[in-house]
């Protein structure tokens, strides 16, 4: 698999300063257009926020002062080592995604097409990007797990193809998180076997809206007036997360 590193932060970041007004819309379309404005080049940007206000720029100044798409690069650079047996060529970047102050981005719908619908196979497939969410801090840790998780995603889904059902992709999430060292969501013992239970019903759904419940939790679902299930915030991906580390554990003993 054959990657390369597009740095689309200092675009953003020039998007950025020009007046919030149609003007910097038009911009926008432009600027991630192809040259004869038929389709998108620059497919990661469609997660931003084209009329994001000061607290995006404040980020994304942030994350250039501490060179984040320096760090992906170099991440990336190794990753793309490690799956060197995979075909493909992809380009990879991070690009911040307005789930703060952001009318048009529901965070939780956003994470189940990030996780679910944009890997190989998906129609114009850009590659893996990874997204820093403007409702949390600028930090290495963060960096390295967004540009991580998004190429550990692209490669299981190389070797496995698109997951479907909420089981499939609670092995698929598990795994690439655990992969990539994430040392969270977690859930207290009790919480952990409570979500276990429940979701034991909703394993085979393939529908978005279960999914998206089960996965985040419900204050989530709360937010897409979907039904709540006694669950916690990130329910079913620490689950996940929990599971293949320790399915992980055991094969280290084993071998």
């Amino acid at each position: 698999m054959n990657l390369t590193y597009t740095p689309l932060l200092p675009i953003q970041r020039r998007l950025q300063t020009l007046p919030r007004d149609r003007e910097r819309f038009k911009t926008y379309l432009r600027t991630i257009s192809n040259t004869d404005g038929t389709d998108i080049d620059l497919l990661p940007m469609l997660a931003m926020n084209p009329m994001g206000k000061e607290h995006v720029t404040a980020l994304v100044d942030e994350l250039m002062s501490m060179d984040a798409d320096g760090i992906a690069a170099r991440a990336v650079a190794d990753l793309a080592n490690e799956h060197a047996d995979l075909p493909g060529d992809y380009r990879a970047a991070l690009i911040v995604a307005d789930d703060l102050m952001g009318g048009w981005t529901n965070r939780w719908a956003y994470e189940f097409d990030f996780r679910v619908g944009y890997g190989p196979g998906a129609k114009r497939f850009w590659g893996p990007f990874g997204i820093l969410w403007s409702s949390e801090p600028a930090s290495v840790g963060r960096v390295k797990v967004a540009i991580r998780t998004a190429v550990y995603r692209t490669a299981y889904m190389q070797r496995h193809g698109r997951p479907s059902t909420l089981r499939e992709i609670m092995i698929q999430e598990g795994r690439i998180m655990a992969q990539a060292d994430c040392v969270g969501p977690m859930l207290e013992a009790e919480d952990m076997e409570h979500t276990r239970e429940l979701l034991v019903p909703f394993l085979d759904a393939s529908d978005k809206r279960t999914i998206i419940e089960c996965l985040f939790g419900d204050a989530a679902g709360a937010t897409l007036g979907f039904t709540p299930r006694g669950l916690s915030p990130w329910a079913g991906i620490a689950l996940a997360l929990h599971d293949a580390q320790m399915l992980a554990a055991k094969a280290s003993v084993t071998v």
